[in-house]
């Protein structure tokens, strides 16, 4: 899927912006080192375990040797990301040379984790005291379907069941800057965001809602590193085993049933015990972190009629497709709709621009045109463009007209005076005419008063 930021920051800037005891806090826990290893780019990666046994600062000139010439920018990156996460730290000494040291505490645990691996504060429960877990099959099933849920009440789909438990208050922490709402009267609309949103991958979603749902935990007192060690730990639990409740704190309990939702765990109840139980979507949380680019199987099919072909059994696959096209039929395996003029400007209206669309067409292609060049016939992509060219040809701005100005002086003062403000539409300095944005009036009023005087 295409990588679309729709945040100036991604999940490791977060960490990254974290006070340096937090951080210092955070490397105590040896699985947390290895996912931020994860994260990193390849040669900063490579930094770290060059250097994972060497005592004392190394030399900047000394790094640089181990980069090939073309790899410079590279290099600067790698650097830049491993001193805003306090893996390294940079010392520039009298003779102005710049040495790096590996961050002690964050070394050390690395270092045990790598010889001795890790042990997890909770070990599985026993098989005779959880009787009928779910197979891997089943768990998975339940974690998409959860994810669906979540994804359909998004794009406010009359598809989506009633009966999810995703309370209100949780749905507005995911929904943030994901829907639009004007009044309480009107239904709520996804916004340009949000169809972004629904163009990731299940991961790049997953970490959005969750730095969401962390900035959300912060504002109400829960603290920032205890709850990221404690989602990133989750992803070293194993897939569809069972893991006592009674292991976790208050804080921790509750941040699950807030999981539970979003299909990262399935909690259950015993006679006796409680236990959740891990999916690939909390156990993938940390191998997410790093940039794969592996590819998602698509499933639709554009012909050159502007006719689409998905085949799909998910009712989230035609609720998107349903944004900017026209379903016409849908059977138990196959959904088939048109894009048309009306279809697309009802979705250029809303906010989604044409090469989203168009890049979501690609990257969704199925496996037989995938591999086509191009996947997406180009007389569709291409009348998807002039369509939207159209729409923008004309752009209404309020504005207000003056004339009848006393002199020129005070013509090129009030334009000056626009100009300056950036409200300045259009001026005619023969007849002494000018049109400004209706934002800046009141400014605008206050100046033609005060010439007057």
């Amino acid at each position: 899927m295409p990588q679309v930021k729709i945040v100036a920051r991604n999940f490791m800037d977060m960490v990254a912006s974290l006070p340096a005891f937090k951080l210092d806090k955070l490397y105590e826990n040896s699985f947390i080192c290895e996912a931020i290893l994860r994260s990193l780019p390849p040669l900063a990666k490579k930094y770290v375990l060059q250097m994972l046994y060497i005592e004392g600062p190394v030399s900047a000139k000394w790094l640089e040797e181990w980069v090939l010439p073309d790899g410079v920018s590279k290099h600067k990156v790698a650097v830049d990301r491993l001193i805003q996460l306090r893996i390294f730290t940079e010392t520039i000494e009298r003779k102005k040379e710049t040495t790096y040291l590996l961050n002690p505490t964050f070394q050390s645990n690395l270092q045990k984790h790598i010889v001795h691996g890790g042990v997890l504060p909770r070990e599985p429960m026993a098989s005779n005291i959880t009787v009928r877990l779910p197979t891997l099959e089943d768990l998975d099933a339940y974690a998409v379907q959860q994810w669906e849920y979540f994804l359909l009440h998004l794009i406010n789909s009359t598809e989506a069941e009633k009966s999810t438990n995703i309370s209100s208050s949780m749905m507005r922490i995911f929904q943030r800057g994901l829907l639009n709402q004007k009044d309480d009267k009107e239904p709520a609309k996804l916004t340009e965001s949000g169809f972004q949103f629904l163009l990731m991958d299940t991961n790049a979603q997953l970490w959005y809602i969750i730095r969401e749902y962390i900035t959300n935990c912060e504002e109400h007192g829960v603290d920032t590193a205890d709850l990221i060690s404690f989602l990133l730990e989750l992803s070293f639990h194993v897939t569809g085993k069972a893991y006592n409740l009674n292991t976790l704190s208050d804080i921790q309990r509750n941040i699950l049933k807030d999981l539970t939702d979003l299909g990262l765990v399935k909690l259950q109840q015993g006679r006796k015990e409680s236990w959740f139980i891990p999916t690939k979507l909390a156990t993938n949380l940390s191998i997410s972190l790093a940039d794969t680019s592996s590819r998602k199987q698509g499933f639709v099919v554009v012909e050159t009629n502007f006719r689409m072909y998905a085949y799909s059994t998910s009712k989230l696959h035609c609720e998107i497709l349903r944004l900017f096209s026209r379903i016409e039929y849908q059977l138990p395996n196959l959904i088939v709709c048109a894009i048309t003029k009306e279809s697309l400007s009802k979705a250029l209206l809303n906010g989604i621009a044409a090469d989203q669309i168009i890049s979501f067409l690609q990257q969704n292609a199925h496996p037989r045109v995938a591999e086509r060049t191009p996947s997406v016939p180009e007389n569709v992509t291409d009348q998807i463009r002039l369509w939207e060219s159209d729409l923008n040809r004309l752009e209404m701005t309020p504005a207000h007209f003056y004339d009848e100005f006393p002199s020129r002086d005070v013509f090129e003062a009030t334009c000056d005076f626009a100009r300056e403000y950036g409200g300045l539409l259009w001026e005619n300095s023969k007849k002494m005419r000018l049109v400004v944005k209706a934002e800046i009036f009141p400014q605008m009023k206050e100046f033609l008063r005060k010439q007057k005087q």
